[in-house]
């Protein structure tokens, strides 16, 4: 506490409590959240253990790969949300799909192609029809 001397009667600073309270409360609120982060921790690895244990029972999972899952499953749980993954080339990473226009003149090209396939198209329906006669 501080304490403040006015002619000769001591006075206690009323904002240095104040200060000294707000610290400790928040000392207080950081110590209480990282018991209960340790916590959380623990019960999501508990419940991931168990998981495991009944998919490596049931035969889906092998023993390493739950154990592997396990790890992932609690290393992917402490990381900052919105942490981009390290290998964006991983197989579960999306895919980035372009699509290029390509108006280069083909599209004499293509109006020819569709003429064509057309006309195709139109003897095969002649030859059916020919045929189921």
């Amino acid at each position: 506490m501080t304490i403040i001397k006015f002619y000769g009667v001591m006075a206690m600073n009323p904002f240095g409590g104040i200060v000294q309270k707000a610290f400790y409360l928040g000392l207080g609120l950081a110590t209480v959240a990282g018991e209960k982060a340790g916590e959380t921790l623990g019960e999501l690895r508990t419940q991931a253990s168990k998981l495991a244990d009944d998919l490596v029972e049931r035969g889906e999972m092998t023993t390493e790969e739950a154990k592997k899952f396990v790890d992932d499953l609690v290393r992917n749980s402490q990381k900052p949300i919105g942490e981009s993954a390290p290998n964006p080339s991983s197989k579960d990473a999306p895919r980035t799909i372009s699509i290029d226009d390509e108006e280069d003149g083909d599209s004499n090209q293509t109006v020819s192609d569709v003429d064509s396939l057309k006309s195709k198209v139109q003897a095969l329906q002649d030859e059916l029809k020919r045929l189921q006669k």
